[in-house]
């Protein structure tokens, strides 16, 4: 590179760091867009594309760095046609799909503050306002779960050898660290054992007697679960997942398979109840699953990374009553608490819990101080708690009690929209705001409740059409709802069903009339609703 190169270069750095293009520059106008109408932009810059992702791939195809700098604005047009034109439109009200939702505006603002200063909780050091603010929060929603008087956190919020939880990137972390603890804990020091962190899990299973440990949870278990047990080294055999053909965990079938553990030498570790599932939206018996966990002497694991942001409300909090007994608790507040992505937290209701994972280093996580990373998992990470501060004080309690209750009711008015319409069935009824269902002529389903044995030769049809209709709706990108694969009562082998998580608030009726209307003029252009026919109209005969 040329002297005259060189400093061209490193002038263009140096504004890249110090000053923004013009006003008039590309990210400018964005910026401005964005601050101004957020759905507005969306609907111009997200458009529905036919591009399969293996065309989109190839605008990512390239492998060197480039060597020199670009301007700001050349480079937005580029993300503007290669990247936001492709992307999901999470915001539209018809993307009904994932656990996914819009945003509330002001935190296009903060996201930029965030950035801006750029924090890392990991230490005092590098965060010495967040530190205090996110031991705050973790506060305040230990206090939704778990409700301590005012000397209990006055006790242990800013307490250096305390924790009441850890901030993480997500319910993934969330449920590693609560196992991380429930293992350390088990394996505690006694005798020449020195715990587990230092003599490791062979070391622990011989100081104990134990032939083998064991997590307990239902097959609507998050699969994070099995990467937990993968990382804590107990293999992925440990994780014993029971049937629940009604979607919940069953204390009794949970309790005989512990005391069968048991019985056999082992150990059982942990019991990890569900409040809120992954694909149904079901909570677990939670209260009785207290009770099991007791009888086995276990860990209480609760994965509310879904369902826990409902204790915000009045009306349907109750739905979770027994968590408050759980020694340790899953949220994600990047679900329906509304802030962006990476946003996920661990409770313990023991504030000494922390410790069986703390871990210290001369240069950054010193004995005494007050920095976050002794007792979490994740290192370097940024400061998402002030999203979650700055929400529960511009919503307020009562603002997110509103958004709660509208969408488990929007979630009971689908059902019954579905339930009324004579070419779909309801599979899952909403407890929180998800359901599955499918479509289903009603000449099929007329089969099915007259010839039950005939659901062998209809159910893969049906099974054919879902996926073929969910997908093509999803290339048409008018709308999205997911789909996944279950066990219901009805049946004896597991079906495919369309889900539908109805957690945004700018989701009409209007909108879910829509989606279903789309569906069935969907379904009448494909080969296997002609299939479905031609088998019913010859089972009638």
């Amino acid at each position: 590179m040329s002297v005259t190169n060189a400093q061209a270069s490193l002038a263009h750095l140096y504004r890249v760091f110090t000053k923004p293009e013009g006003q008039d520059s590309k990210l400018a106008q964005i910026e401005r867009h964005l601050s101004d109408n957020l759905a507005d932009f969306l609907s111009r810059h997200v458009v529905a594309s036919n591009r399969s992702l293996e065309d989109i791939e190839q605008d990512f195809n390239q492998s060197l760095i480039p060597e020199q700098p670009q301007f700001v604005s050349e480079h937005a047009e580029q993300l503007l046609d290669k990247l936001v034109a492709h992307s999901v439109n999470t915001y539209s009200p018809r993307f009904i799909g994932h656990m996914t939702s819009a945003l509330p505006y002001f935190h296009l603002s903060l996201a930029k503050l965030l950035v801006g200063l750029n924090q890392n909780l990991v230490k005092i050091e590098t965060s010495k306002a967040f530190t205090p603010l996110e031991r705050q929060v973790l506060g305040m929603i230990h206090r939704l779960v778990y409700n301590h008087d005012d000397n209990f956190y006055q006790q242990y919020l800013h307490n250096a050898n305390r924790s009441l939880g850890s901030f993480c990137s997500g319910g993934t972390i969330a449920n590693i660290s609560a196992l991380w603890v429930a293992r350390n804990k088990l394996f505690a020091p006694r005798g020449k054992f020195r715990g587990i962190s230092q003599d490791g899990l062979l070391a622990g299973m011989r100081e104990y007697g134990y032939e083998k440990l064991s997590v307990i949870t239902s097959k609507r278990g998050h699969y994070s679960l099995g990467k937990a047990v993968d990382v804590l080294g107990l293999g992925r055999q440990s994780l014993l997942t029971l049937p629940c053909p009604r979607q919940t965990l069953d204390p009794e079938l949970a309790l005989k398979e512990g005391q069968a553990i048991l019985a056999e030498g082992g150990k059982v570790m942990a019991l990890v109840a569900l409040a809120g599932t992954t694909e149904t939206g079901h909570i677990d018996p939670l209260n009785e699953l207290a009770d099991v966990a007791a009888e086995l002497g276990c860990h209480l694991h609760v994965d509310a990374a879904w369902g826990g942001a409902t204790l915000f409300s009045r009306r349907y909090g109750n739905l979770l009553k027994g968590i408050e007994r759980a020694d340790s608790v899953t949220l994600d507040a990047h679900k329906q608490m509304y802030v962006p992505m990476g946003a996920g937290m661990v409770l313990f209701k023991d504030p000494d819990a922390g410790n069986q994972v703390r871990h210290h280093a001369q240069y950054i996580l010193r004995q005494g101080s007050k920095d976050l990373g002794a007792t979490s998992l994740e290192g370097s990470r940024n400061g998402m708690a002030m999203m979650l501060y700055a929400s529960l004080h511009i919503l307020g309690r009562n603002g997110y009690e509103l958004l709660i209750d509208q969408s488990i009711e929007k979630a009971a008015a689908f059902a019954t929209l579905i339930e009324a319409h004579p070419h779909f069935q309801l599979t899952t009824s909403p407890i929180l705001c998800l359901l599955t269902y499918r479509f289903v002529p009603q000449a099929v389903q007329s089969i099915l409740k007259g010839q039950p044995e005939l659901a062998a030769q209809l159910n893969p049809l049906l099974d054919e059409l879902t996926v073929a209709i969910q997908k093509q709706q999803r290339e048409s990108g008018h709308s999205f709802v997911s789909r996944t694969r279950l066990e219901i009562q009805d049946y004896d082998s597991p079906i495919n069903v369309f889900r539908v998580v109805l957690a945004n608030p700018l989701t009409s009726t209007t909108d879910l009339t829509d989606i279903l209307a789309e569906q069935e003029r969907l379904a009448h252009t494909l080969p296997q609703y002609q299939e479905l026919l031609t088998l019913v109209s010859r089972a009638s005969i």
